[in-house]
Parts: structure tokens; sequence; C-alpha cells
């Protein structure tokens, strides 16, 4: 399993810095959406610049326009961009068709999905690389869910998936568990007094694959 780092911060400066302390112990950087909103498509060629065997995870979350959209993103140095899982079908299946031009990736984002297991399956047959598990402050908060919800859809939909909201030491084992493709850590990194520490030790909850 990978570990994927998202970086909400506001300015490009920080993501530098932050992308540095964390880089020896992450796959993947992202770049949130309020950092991309705030800095523009600058901050995704800086980061790829800075880092470039690094996968660059840009978190546009599209609802329309997708081709266009992810175009854009994909030029400025972007590996992997996320198109919104409620989006129609027109729309992810664009963004794919500018992903296969780049030779890139497209995630979609199941943030506000009722059934992300049944919606992961069809983004995946239109040609997502992935899934991401995710929920929100709000839906964090509706009665009945829980962080396990989230490992329960990724497992029901038999597609690739990557889990992101509550990732921890504590919890990344059962992410891990679950089948995830990628654990993604957001505040658990950048919050922390030592980032690289943090990071670290998020690589280490871990585990490897026992060898043959």
């Amino acid at each position: 399993m990978q570990l994927q780092f998202a970086m909400d911060t506001l300015t490009t400066e920080a993501a530098l810095d932050l992308a540095g302390k964390a880089a020896p112990y992450v796959d993947v950087i992202e770049l949130g959406t309020p950092l991309i909103k705030s800095a523009g498509l600058s901050a995704i060629t800086a980061i790829k610049e800075a880092h470039p065997d690094k996968v660059v995870f840009a978190d546009l979350k599209t609802m329309d326009a997708g081709e266009l959209e992810a175009d854009i993103a994909f030029s400025a140095g972007a590996d992997l961009v996320t198109v919104l899982g409620v989006a129609g079908d027109s729309t992810i299946a664009g963004a794919v068709k500018a992903a296969e031009a780049h030779g890139k990736g497209i995630v979609v984002d199941l943030i506000g999905v009722p059934d992300k297991a049944a919606r992961a399956k069809e983004v995946v047959a239109l040609g997502a690389a992935f899934v991401e598990m995710h929920a929100g402050l709000d839906e964090q908060a509706e009665e009945g869910f829980t962080f396990e919800t989230l490992l329960r859809d990724g497992e029901a939909s038999g597609v690739p998936f990557s889990v992101a909201g509550g990732i921890t030491t504590e919890t990344i084992e059962a992410v891990q568990a679950s089948g995830a493709r990628i654990a993604v850590a957001g505040s658990a990194i950048y919050s922390a007094d030592d980032v690289a520490a943090a990071a670290s030790a998020l690589r280490d909850a871990i585990s490897e694959p026992a060898s043959a």
C-alpha cells in the first residue's frame, strides 16, 4: 500500500516546504483543492519540478468540463487528477479522454456519493484508474457514519481504491487490511510539530508484504 500526503495549505512556498520534509516517506504528493484555487496551476508545476520522482496528485474535484480541466492540470505536470463521483458520466469520460492523451490517470472522488461501492464500479468501467473512498467533514458528522464505513465500501466495490479522511497511525493498519491501494493522510502529517517524523511514523505503520 502506498502513502499519499494531502497538503491543505494555501501557498506554493508552504507546499514546497511541506513536500520537501515529507517526500522521503511518501509515494504520492497531493495538492489540495484550496491550494490549487489559491496558488493556481503553477503550484502543480512547482511541486512536480521539485519532486519529479513522486506521483503528483491534483485534487481538482472537477464537476463539469472534465476533459478541459483535466487537460490543463496534466499539462501543468499532474500525474493524477480528481473528478467528483457525483458528476455526470460524460464529465468523467471526458477527463479520462484527457488522461489517456497524456498517459496519466483520473481518480474519482466519491465524497457525497450515497452508494459509494456501486458508483465505484461504474466509474472504473468508464476508465478511472481508481476511486477515492472519501467522507468530508459534514458526511463524517452524519448519524451512523463511522470510519469503518469507508473501508467496507472499498472492500465491497471490488475495484482499486484509496481511503481519505481520518488516516492516522492508529487507523492505517485497518486501511491496509481493507485492501486499499493508497492511504491518504493530511492533517496527521501537516499539522504535526515535526512533519518528517509524522510522515515517517505513518510509513513505518504500513506493514510490508511477506516475501515469497
